[in-house]
């Protein structure tokens, strides 16, 4: 039976530091039908040029993560699309074993578990919360779906720059699509050194994307929120071991949630009407 062909989309944005080892870890796949398209957007430094060296198909386009993932996908050739950001590392058989899943559960869409490195304090904490997620299905967003599926619901929403992965989780759950969940292998987060600083910039910008969200889907933020909170509960065994990590977790938390908070204000002011 021949292998299907799989397009992994990664959209890049000034990703030096991280894009060689994410591409790489595409073209070490033992899938053996992968092609890669990378869409950069108004990149310096390097990046498109990383890009071009080893991408099947490297091209401009935004303005958005959401709006550079669906050029991606009008590009692809496969009958899977894989989207990956450019500061992941895939494991070798992330390919395979997210289609395998596919196959043997009739599944149009499949989420992948994501762990977190780093160095740093501030990174450890993430890590550790995300090691409390990977048990939990419902927290993961889909990373391989069929790519005539994907158009046929419109793909991302060019609206939303952070939340739009979980928008597509919920459309695909209201449109009663089957999806499942890959246990046997995992993407691996580059993080970097997180700082406090740039955490809560970047929770605000998504944030800005959150009354957009919350209209699409009234009360998902808050089952969401709920849903982690029940997670890491489970897993308090796991985090008493851990205390001061747990300590700098639950001030991460706190801190996102108020950066969320400022982006969301942000958002809401740039849509009302002038």
């Amino acid at each position: 039976m021949t292998a299907p062909l799989v397009t992994v989309v990664v959209p890049t944005r000034d990703a030096g530091r991280t894009l060689r080892a994410c591409l790489e870890s595409v073209r070490a796949q033992d899938h053996p039908a992968v092609e890669l398209v990378v869409v950069d957007n108004a990149s310096t430094a390097g990046t498109f040029e990383v890009a071009t060296e080893l991408a099947d198909l490297a091209v401009r386009g935004g303005p958005e993560r959401s709006a550079q993932r669906n050029r991606g996908v009008e590009l692809a050739r496969g009958e899977w699309v894989l989207w990956v950001d450019a500061d992941m590392v895939l494991e070798p058989d992330v390919v395979s074993a997210a289609v395998s899943t596919a196959e043997r559960t009739g599944a149009v869409a499949v989420a992948v578990p994501e762990t977190s490195f780093g160095p740093g304090f501030w990174t450890a904490c993430r890590a550790l919360e995300r090691s409390c997620y990977v048990d939990d299905p419902t927290l993961h967003n889909p990373r391989l779906i069929r790519r005539d599926y994907l158009r046929s619901v419109g793909g991302f929403d060019p609206a939303m720059a952070g939340p739009e992965d979980a928008d597509l989780r919920l459309r695909l759950r209201a449109d009663a699509a089957p999806t499942a969940y890959c246990r046997e292998t995992w993407i691996r987060h580059d993080e970097g050194r997180l700082t406090l600083r740039g955490v809560a910039a970047k929770r605000a910008y998504y944030g800005r994307s959150l009354p957009a969200f919350a209209a699409a889907h009234p009360g998902a933020v808050r089952r969401q929120g709920a849903g982690t909170v029940r997670a890491l509960a489970r897993h308090r065994a796991r985090l008493a071991r851990h205390p001061v990590r747990t300590a700098g977790l639950l001030g991460l938390r706190a801190l996102e949630a108020a950066a969320y908070g400022v982006g969301a204000w942000q958002g809401r002011r740039s849509r009302r009407p002038r």
